[in-house]
């Protein structure tokens, strides 16, 4: 406290931090550093073209499109695979460059056109802000199928082949718009989805699950940085058994009735979402729908991205790339 006569003023403190990129105080002002948490060098070899593209005026966001430098419109058509990037909906960017050297990978490994999104990051925007962006980012890929204005994208892009992944809080996002859009997304036409890959999906609940509460406290995504990322990204007076954050919640969607397209759940064994992630598969598959889930013993939150080179995050790459031949027709 700073002591004045008659009165005293509380002096401004930080009330929250989010891996040294997101910083909120306790009079309300918000600081973001232009600078990525992960601070790795950029891997453009040249193999992959990539452009940034405006998808959402209103809100001032834009998406990154990369597709193989050997693709032309004389080659055969490829399938088109987003990639939304994570970060507890609270940090992150499609211009970080561990999301961009993972994209470069996606492109080249799975012979595919990626679209990275952006979308509106909490607190100063809550859910459902995220999900929508979302929405709007895949509403851009039917505008695009239809008008076919965009050569560098049209001319090489199978819109009848699309694949939704989301990382972490993509994963999030990933899950709501499948079940808001239905088995095959009729109303994205001429768009047809075709599956999506949850990697890590970020789901929570009021209870906390085994792995959460027993999982190694300096895990790369612990408890209290969990709990942080949802203090931060719920509606205000909300609890994380909102309808967005838990599938399962006393207020969520009922997902057995829907018509779903094929899923493919990952998930690394030592991350504290694992049960999360497990229950979501298991509940899915045992209502009938057509889902994979793949756990990856030992590993944390995010070895994909954090080690792309890996043995692992190869044999993931494959077991997507399988994933996207079995449901392409």
């Amino acid at each position: 406290m700073a002591g004045t006569t008659g009165s005293s003023t509380a002096a401004t403190y930080e009330v929250d931090e989010c891996r040294g990129v997101l910083r909120v105080y306790s009079d309300g002002s918000i600081v973001r550093s232009s600078k990525p948490s992960f601070d790795v060098p950029v891997h453009d070899d040249g193999s992959v073209l990539w452009k940034d593209v405006l998808f959402d005026q209103a809100h001032d966001l834009r998406l990154r499109l990369y597709k193989p430098a050997s693709a032309s419109a004389s080659s055969a058509k490829l399938p088109i695979f987003y990639y939304i990037h994570g970060g507890g909906f609270c940090i992150g960017s499609r211009a970080w460059p561990n999301c961009q050297n993972y994209c470069f990978k996606l492109a080249s490994e799975l012979h595919a056109v990626v679209v990275s999104p952006d979308y509106r990051l909490a607190p100063e925007n809550r859910l459902p802000a995220a999900i929508e962006d979302g929405y709007t980012a895949v509403k851009w890929l039917q505008a695009q199928a239809l008008e076919a204005s965009d050569a560098w994208l049209a001319d090489v892009a199978d819109f009848g082949r699309v694949f939704i992944s989301g990382d972490s809080a993509g994963g999030n996002i990933a899950h709501n718009l499948a079940a808001r859009l239905g088995a095959g997304a009729p109303e994205l036409a001429p768009v047809v989805m075709r599956g999506y890959v949850l990697l890590a999906p970020f789901f929570g609940g009021t209870v906390w699950t085994k792995s959460e509460a027993e999982g190694p406290k300096d895990a790369f995504l612990n408890l209290e940085l969990i709990d942080r990322f949802w203090r931060l990204s719920v509606p205000t007076g909300d609890t994380t058994d909102h309808p967005l954050v838990n599938p399962f919640g006393p207020s969520s969607l009922d997902l057995r009735p829907l018509d779903l397209d094929p899923i493919l759940v990952v998930v690394g064994g030592a991350d504290l979402l694992k049960d999360r992630a497990e229950e979501y598969a298991t509940k899915l598959k045992a209502w009938g729908k057509k889902v994979e889930y793949v756990e990856f013993q030992g590993l944390q939150h995010g070895f994909f991205t954090i080690d792309p080179n890996s043995q692992d995050s190869k044999r993931l790459m494959l077991i997507i790339k399988r994933f996207m031949a079995d449901n392409s027709t």
